[in-house]
């Protein structure tokens, strides 16, 4: 057997919280304005009051509600898989498996975060969402829940993913989402995450029915997407395995990261791993320091790995990848000890991403090709030692709208990075 697909009432039922397994308390956000720590009704203009509160939350888990449990369960829980014709290809005697969330209506881990943003958005009354995307799989999985909870939406895509991929744009009009390409008032910028972020909140401050909403980074989000590790965890006891010794997965802003690796970090014997870009390596080149989630100053500055808020990646095609910053969650993780990170230019990224192609038969996104990359490392570092590791990486979301990077791939016209 190679694919363990759990029974819909194990589906989990509340949110791993990581705050209370910290190794200290993460110092607050500050605004941006007075450097002072921000409250609740600094926050009140971007989000509802249920997100504000999850974003401090202590108690270890928190409740998923059930109208969010409803619609989960059209794609969840989501496979786990072995990657046996892989390993037999690497001649390794390690044992891969990889969560599928390629699965989900819009082909990525997103939408766990983004329905439940839409309904404590809806709950609050709320009728429009604004947001930013980098390679478009957040504006895609917000289009969708705000399609479930009749809310309209703004999108703000980077101009770079706006070009390259235009079958996001259209993904997102077809859930009913407006997108535009950012920086709005610079034509010929490629534009970045930060400028995104920027035009977003300035839309949803400019307007009294509009919030904001985050894909990545906040506390909140990261708490979202436990139900993938969560799921992993209980897929590996119905599978007979034990705890797997290295827990990989791609880090942008840190959700998928946080999805599947905050419910091991309690396992102390779990390697946790991180995998980035050399072309914006956040945590492998970072400072941690407090700086701006956006390019412009609008938002708190939080406490975490950063390139600076000015940094302006080049356009490679793990567009999910090109941010600035991190989860001050994973940012901590990193900076005490807890986490790994590694960093790796695209064209191994591709050559990874072809063999798991030509091996599992799945072709990844870009950016979830980076945790395939690690993952071949690793399994190829256990045939060097003759050990039995456990690897488990997250297949956060499929390539089927990146098939362009593909293409420059497969033809030569793959622009590298060093590293």
């Amino acid at each position: 057997m190679t694919r363990w697909i759990l029974p819909q009432e194990k589906i989990p039922s509340a949110w791993f919280n990581i705050t209370p397994h910290l190794a200290k308390p993460i110092d607050p956000p500050l605004h941006p304005a007075t450097r002072q720590p921000v409250g609740p009704d600094d926050l009140a203009p971007l989000f509802p009051m249920a997100l504000i509160g999850q974003e401090v939350a202590t108690e270890p888990w928190i409740d998923i509600p059930g109208e969010v449990l409803d619609i989960l369960r059209l794609w969840r829980p989501t496979p786990l898989v072995r990657a046996t014709r892989l390993e037999q290809a690497l001649g390794t005697p390690a044992r891969i498996y990889f969560k599928d969330e390629s699965v989900s209506p819009a082909g990525s881990h997103k939408p766990n975060t983004a329905v439940a943003q839409a309904f404590y958005n809806k709950q609050e009354g709320t009728a429009r969402l604004s947001t930013e995307t980098g390679a478009g799989q957040w504006g895609t999985a917000l289009a969708f829940a705000c399609a479930q909870f009749d809310l309209d939406l703004k999108v703000y895509m980077v101009r770079a993913s706006y070009d390259q991929k235009p079958y996001r744009r259209v993904a997102i009009e077809s859930w009913g989402g407006e997108v535009v390409p950012s920086p709005v008032d610079e034509p010929d910028h490629p534009g970045s995450l930060g400028s995104a972020i920027s035009d977003a909140v300035r839309d949803c401050v400019a307007r009294a029915d509009t919030h904001y909403a985050l894909g990545s980074v906040l506390n909140h989000v990261l708490l979202h997407q436990t139900v993938i590790g969560l799921e992993a965890k209980q897929q590996l006891e119905m599978a007979g395995e034990r705890l797997p010794d290295v827990v990989i997965a791609p880090c942008g802003g840190g959700s998928n990261l946080g999805g599947i690796a905050f419910p091991f970090v309690p396992d102390a014997d779990v390697r946790l791993l991180a995998v980035e870009p050399v072309s914006c390596p956040t945590l492998t080149q970072g400072r941690f320091e407090y700086d701006f989630g956006d390019t412009a100053g609008f938002t708190p500055l939080l406490p975490m790995y950063t390139l600076g808020h000015d940094f302006i990646p080049p356009s490679i095609h793990a567009g999910g990848l090109r941010y600035h910053g991190d989860s001050p969650q994973v940012s901590a993780l990193v900076r005490d000890g807890r986490m790994e990170a590694v960093a790796y230019p695209q064209g191994k990224v591709f050559d990874a991403a072809i063999q798991f192609a030509r091996t599992e038969g799945k072709i990844a996104a870009p950016e979830a090709a980076h945790a395939i990359r690690a993952a071949i490392d690793e399994a190829l570092a256990a045939k060097e030692t003759g050990e039995e590791k456990v690897i488990l990486f997250n297949y956060c979301g499929h390539g089927f709208l990146d098939l362009a990077a593909y293409d420059d791939y497969l033809h030569g016209r793959l622009l590298d990075e060093q590293g």
